[in-house]
């Protein structure tokens, strides 16, 4: 493909993912005016005057037409001014970044579980095709695929922590023993590597894992399948079938084809 046919094909993907962003955003804020309660109240506290009330409505803008707003919501978002959370009250965009390291080191845990076993497994049941092997890898990617991850979830606490009692007791990124290390980048694991603190980097490990394989077991299932698909068509080709046929072993034959 030819660098203009790329660029074309990327201004065609750009602009046809524009009207689904724009009704993303009318529908977020038809949504947020729509449901009951005011936010001004809210930020003003109980306690607060109807004069504060009706300032804070005024410095949010919610006093001006339903227009005059929407006009006013577009330009916040075009400068990334994302509003202020109604639960902890600082900017969502502060909140974002606050969160954004627990979930990339989630996400990055879960991909690694998933990449770990999903790779060998459809390697295992396309070797194996039609055997118990081939039918168990089957049977865990559809459940990957089938069970929701909140499902899946508090099964393995009710198992592992509930019941067997192996896993620390879900209260988030640490238990209430160990203070986060030092912030080199946001990720405990890593940071607690760069400064050596072991104890922190089990602790962190040790509530990562339960959450990874929730995550995990649902990226398995599509990797596996693909996995399984792709070395069944390269087994069933032409070379590999000269290669046995030359006498090489089995061993040979699946780590060539996996180097391939």
């Amino acid at each position: 493909m030819s660098r203009s046919s790329t660029t074309v094909l990327i201004v065609r993907r750009i602009l046809a993912a524009i009207p689904s962003v724009l009704g993303v955003i009318i529908l977020t804020f038809v949504l947020t005016r729509a449901l009951p309660g005011d936010p001004a109240a809210y930020f003003a506290g109980p306690a607060a005057s109807q004069e504060a009330i009706d300032q804070i409505r005024e410095t949010l803008g919610l006093n001006r037409s339903l227009p005059e707003q929407f006009f006013i919501y577009i330009g916040e978002l075009l400068r990334g001014d994302l509003g202020r959370s109604l639960t902890t009250g600082q900017t969502v965009l502060s909140d974002l970044l606050t969160r954004l390291p627990a979930s990339l080191e989630l996400t990055l845990a879960g991909l690694f579980f998933s990449l770990t076993l999903a790779i060998p497994l459809g390697v295992l049941a396309a070797t194996r095709p039609g055997s118990w092997i081939d039918h168990a890898v089957r049977v865990l990617a559809t459940a990957g695929v089938s069970l929701p991850t909140f499902f899946t979830g508090l099964l393995l606490i009710y198992v592992f922590y509930f019941l067997l009692g192996i896993a620390p007791a879900p209260l988030g990124r640490l238990a209430l023993l160990y203070s986060p290390p030092p912030s080199a980048t946001g990720l405990y694991l890593i940071d607690g590597l760069l400064v050596g603190d072991w104890e922190t980097f089990r602790a962190a490990l040790s509530q990562l894992v339960l959450p990874a394989i929730t995550l995990g077991l649902f990226a398995l299932a599509p990797l596996a399948r693909v996995t399984r698909a792709a070395m069944l068509a390269v087994l069933s080709s032409d070379f590999i079938r000269t290669a046995r046929a030359s006498g090489l072993s089995p061993t040979t034959v699946l780590f060539g084809c996996c180097r391939l």
